[in-house]
């Protein structure tokens, strides 16, 4: 008897999808389809596999999106900071009895000699930053650094995304720097002492593509404002791709 071919559509944009979607390019037990939420202008896109680009239109969208394609397996593997992606996916599968997991890669952790200030979001990482102007390293995304154009202090920054971030959202003292991770220790050091760098602003993202800045602010004796991840509701989920891949064969 010929096993059926399960419809997968997973929500990427990160390491752990793309290495999932390796995972399974050649597996015949699956039918792959990608959906980006098209944030970056220029995404490295698989070879051989459907991809889809842009939103949903919410929870309703999703469900009905899900219908329609037949989806059987429903995978988030968005950034740890989608939360309204995630939050859409995992009621857009329960409202239409899709199986789902969440991929949440795990959150960094402060070493004894790291010096980290905790934030809960944007405007309290702003605010942290004090009071006399610094130079600092902002690896926070694109869409993020409004509050720091609005900040009351003339701080000096240092913007690195992937695209450029739109110029009305610039701070005054703003330099951009496009760039791709994943990034090596030495050339985070040799950034950050090039610059005179007097904090790194960064989101707690986790990973392996982007902790080599927070290995050389702690071995340049840099504090980090760290932005804490939002809180997740209670779902399916595990912490690597490779979990993900093991709990697709048992659905």
């Amino acid at each position: 008897m010929t096993q059926k071919v399960k419809s997968v559509l997973i929500l990427g944009g990160t390491t752990e999808a793309t290495a999932l979607i390796k995972s399974l390019s050649n597996n015949r037990q699956v039918k792959i389809i990608l959906s980006l939420a098209g944030a970056t202008k220029t995404p490295i896109l698989p070879e051989h596999i459907m991809v889809r680009i842009g939103g949903f239109g919410g929870i309703e969208g999703l469900s009905q999106w899900l219908i329609q394609h037949a989806i059987d397996i429903l995978i988030d593997a968005t950034h740890p900071f989608a939360a309204q992606i995630t939050h859409n996916a995992w009621q857009a599968a329960q409202k239409t009895k899709t199986a789902f997991l969440r991929i949440n890669r795990p959150a960094w952790q402060a070493c004894e000699s790291d010096c980290w200030h905790p934030v809960a979001n944007m405007a309290q990482a702003a605010q942290a930053l004090g009071e006399n102007p610094l130079r600092v390293f902002l690896t926070i995304g694109r869409k993020d650094i409004f509050p720091f154009k609005e900040c009351p202090i003339r701080h000096e920054y240092w913007i690195r995304s992937v695209d450029r971030p739109p110029e009305v959202l610039l701070p005054v003292n703003a330099k951009t720097i496009q760039a791709r991770g994943p990034f090596d220790e030495a050339s985070e050091i040799q950034f950050l002492q090039t610059h005179h760098i007097d904090r790194l602003v960064t989101k707690n993202s986790g990973g392996q593509a982007t902790i080599a800045k927070l290995i050389a602010a702690r071995k340049l004796g840099i504090p980090v404002v760290m932005v804490q991840r939002p809180e997740t509701e209670s779902m399916p989920m595990v912490q690597t791709w490779l979990e993900a891949f093991e709990w697709l064969f048992k659905h």
